[in-house]
């Protein structure tokens, strides 16, 4: 079993303007995806949302981070974010504010994830959205998953990770 490793000392920023330090999360499992809102893969919202709300109470926070890197699918600024997610796909798990995901202006998190747990032959770079991220508790990432990876099919995962206790 992984060692249980220091939560990074972030502080990330909510789509309305709140703030949420990533080391308030290291007794929960959390799933971070970078999400769009004109992808061909915006329906795994939906997806997303029944995850949050199946596994909430027992611990799993969903994280979606907005990007616009892709092909533009993120053009809108907060407020249109919040509405389209909302509006959509029923969204209440925390949407977070846009971000970039790789380059020189890549959140640190983002960075973090990529080298814990590197794309297909070894790729840290994202290549799309709905790329996502489950952290185990503790801060140990328990895997990345491909943009065409149905929400539905990490639920083993997430039924793993939910298991382990919370580390003191």
């Amino acid at each position: 079993m992984p060692q249980p490793v220091s939560p990074p000392p972030w502080t990330l920023h909510t789509l309305d303007n709140q703030t949420l330090r990533w080391g308030d999360l290291h007794h929960n499992v959390v799933l971070v995806v970078n999400t769009a809102s004109a992808c061909g893969f915006t329906p795994q919202l939906a997806g997303l949302q029944e995850l949050h709300t199946r596994y909430a109470e027992r611990g799993l926070v969903v994280l979606g981070f907005p990007c616009n890197q892709f092909g533009r699918q993120e053009p809108g600024d907060a407020a249109e974010i919040s509405t389209f997610c909302q509006r959509n796909y029923g969204v209440d798990f925390q949407m977070m504010a846009k971000i970039e995901v790789n380059g020189p202006n890549a959140l640190p998190l983002f960075d973090w994830l990529k080298q814990q747990a590197p794309g297909l032959l070894g790729s840290t770079a994202i290549k799309w959205n709905f790329t996502k991220f489950l952290v185990g508790r503790g801060g140990q990432v328990v895997r990345r998953y491909a943009p065409n990876t149905p929400p539905k099919a990490l639920i083993a995962d997430i039924e793993a990770a939910l298991a382990v206790s919370a580390p003191d």
